[in-house]
């Protein structure tokens, strides 16, 4: 799952994104930069913008205005087929499982949109526990199945530039730890990933870069070896 973009290539580059629902103006001048093969963490609190930060990359929100360029392209008038067929999956919070369908109806029925998408035997080598419930239907998988089905389905389309929101919420710890495994082997196969992550611990480790996120702006960027000197504005916004 490989392609011939160059590593330092500007995959995501949001400029003065504002976003609406109604009459609400959620996002309030958003700029941020993902390069190829990182993986790049939205935090903040509740309520801070980061999931709709998401939303807006997908043209899920209301209204957007700005700049959102995704491998070059201009993407803020693009509906959200468009965008994803320039190879963008995401996963949302609510991880939309079809509950009637087994584990691998769910797997094979979103179309691929590049040609690169994982074969299934790649999936259920990255994730043995879904090999394992190939045959369950969504209902019956626990929250951690559920969530690695979710991830396994974009992965199976070609998406090379992931949005993943709130992946381990409410998750046992080995799940956890599983989902940090394999976050850490798609960056190896020079994946791109957004995370808007509550769990801190789980993300530090994990993330090149840190968007630190406050009434719908970015407040701060924090590099993976700044993350010791700025503690106490980490305490300041998130309370770790």
């Amino acid at each position: 799952m490989t392609d011939s973009i160059k590593p330092n290539y500007e995959q995501l580059k949001v400029t003065d994104l504002h976003a609406f629902y109604g009459e609400s103006h959620i996002l309030h001048g958003i700029d941020l930069l993902v390069r190829r093969g990182e993986l790049v963490t939205l935090l903040g609190r509740n309520g801070s913008g980061r999931s709709t930060t998401l939303k807006s990359i997908m043209n899920m929100v209301g209204r957007r205005t700005g700049s959102i360029m995704i491998n070059g392209r201009e993407t803020i008038d693009s509906p959200a087929h468009h965008i994803a067929h320039l190879g963008v999956g995401y996963c949302p919070e609510e991880r939309g499982i079809f509950s009637s369908l087994n584990v691998e109806e769910n797997l094979l029925l979103p179309p691929t949109v590049r040609s690169d998408g994982m074969s299934l035997d790649e999936i259920y080598s990255m994730f043995p526990n879904l090999y394992e419930r190939r045959y369950s239907q969504g209902t019956r998988l626990s929250g951690g199945e559920q969530q690695m089905l979710a991830m396994a389905r974009i992965l199976r389309t070609g998406a090379n530039l992931l949005l993943l929101d709130e992946i381990t919420e409410g998750l046992a710890p080995v799940i956890v730890q599983k989902l940090a495994e394999v976050l850490i082997k798609l960056k190896e196969k020079g994946l791109t990933i957004v995370l808007v992550e509550q769990n801190f611990r789980f993300a530090a480790p994990l993330a090149d870069r840190h968007y630190l996120m406050e009434h719908g702006q970015i407040v701060e960027e924090i590099q993976a070896n700044e993350l010791a000197s700025k503690q106490e504005l980490l305490n300041t916004y998130l309370g770790v």
